[in-house]
């Protein structure tokens, strides 16, 4: 990284190119482990003074207590001489997002809001169901995509987060669940969206070197095929994700025509949904076993009509994708400019789907009553008037150009 990306800051509401940020160091002065791969372990043990060979083996022995036993604290570290447990808790850091409040919802959902070290509030949310547990997972404070419909898109970009901050919910979950020590069979956590708050590809580095770490066999075990990447389309770097990161990819689609999208996915205005679907068909990995899935939020009288679902239909057939479709009723908000198509409107657009044969289930909502469920990743903390909303809105159409 060259000095003058280290330093660039974060530009404004509109971030059109994903690069690289710098993290942000702890008041304290401590180095935090989490989120850090075993080499950096251990690279910073020995800077920190110990011997090569001992550093080694320590940080062999510190990733083993963090991923595999859950443990914070230095001094449950048994096969760590205590007389070295201070030295280390002198120096490093073994933490969890601070949590600021936690709910549970009447259908199971818990929605958790989270604090980083540097004081700034984001979200994630624990969906159980019979056969499976999905943590939706964030990638930034703040998003700077500004999709219509979605409540967290009304925010601006605070920052990025940071690997420990991603990897953090992750066990931070399996603490709230009591999955500790990691064993792969019999978890209530069975899957991971990044499908919180912000947008995973443009943080792209911090959220491919969290996942590493989530998917590793020494680590937090769970298979690349139990994760799923969510995009509202950043076209350049979608091939990178499948490259170097491997996991299902998830498209934020929401509407078949240039007009409709552009208005409810701005990013629509930089990469088209030609430009899109071909990159979805070029998706490394992607097959029958592997479909691409794409997210369509049901909006009354804006993209659920017969000639919308049939579009679909042929566009999906045209790029030749393996796809499914997850057909989602909207999740009202405080000054929302839409609202939800009826279930009848729902139905004939999924039938309609499905008689092509392309699977569109409709997304059961979950965990409304917490203000949970998809498009509602919102802290308290971010109240706004919907004039200040709409000013925000229009700064990030003008940015797009």
């Amino acid at each position: 990284m060259s000095a003058d990306t280290a330093l660039m800051p974060i530009p404004g509401p509109i971030d059109p190119v994903p690069v690289p940020r710098p993290g942000v160091a702890r008041a304290d002065g401590r180095v935090e482990l989490v989120g850090l791969p075993r080499e950096q372990i251990r690279a910073a043990l020995e800077t920190a003074g110990l011997e090569p060979k001992q550093a080694k083996l320590r940080a062999k022995q510190i990733w083993h207590w963090i991923y595999n036993r859950g443990v914070s604290d230095f001094a449950a570290m048994t096969d760590i001489a205590k007389a070295q447990h201070g030295w280390l808790t002198e120096r490093f850091v073994i933490t969890r997002p601070e949590v600021v409040e936690a709910q549970v919802s009447n259908d199971g959902t818990r929605k958790w809001l989270l604090r980083t070290h540097d004081g700034h509030d984001f979200e994630m949310v624990f969906i159980p169901d019979a056969d499976r547990g999905t943590l939706c997972v964030s990638s930034q404070v703040g998003c700077t995509l500004n999709c219509r419909f979605c409540h967290t898109g009304t925010m601006r970009l605070v920052r990025n987060l940071e690997p420990a901050e991603i990897v953090g919910q992750v066990m931070l979950a399996r603490d709230a669940l009591g999955e500790w020590p990691s064993q792969p069979e019999g978890r209530m956590l069975t899957n991971i969206v990044m499908m919180g708050m912000g947008e995973p590809l443009y943080n792209f580095d911090h959220v491919r070197d969290a996942l590493k770490i989530v998917m590793d066999g020494d680590g937090l075990g769970l298979s690349k095929r139990r994760i799923t990447l969510s995009t509202s389309g950043v076209v350049p770097m979608m091939a990178r994700a499948g490259e170097e990161i491997g996991v299902n990819l998830a498209v934020s689609l929401h509407a078949v025509t240039k007009e409709v999208r552009d208005e409810i996915v701005p990013l629509n205005r930089k990469y088209g949904i030609e430009e899109l679907l071909q990159a979805c068909a070029d998706y490394p990995g992607a097959n029958n076993a592997r479909r691409i899935t794409f997210e369509y939020v049901m909006l009354k009288d804006k993209n659920d009509s017969d000639a919308d679902a049939r579009e679909l239909v042929r566009l999906i057939k045209q790029f030749k994708l393996p796809a499914k479709v997850n057909l989602i009723p909207f999740n009202p908000w405080d000054g929302a400019p839409y609202e939800c198509s009826t279930p009848e409107r729902i139905r004939s657009f999924s039938n309609i789907v499905f008689e092509a044969g392309i699977s569109a289930p409709v997304r059961t909502p979950r965990g409304r009553d917490i203000d949970a469920a998809c498009g509602q990743l919102k802290t308290a903390a971010e109240k706004k008037s919907r004039a200040e909303l709409d000013r925000q809105a229009e700064e990030k159409l003008a940015a797009l150009g």
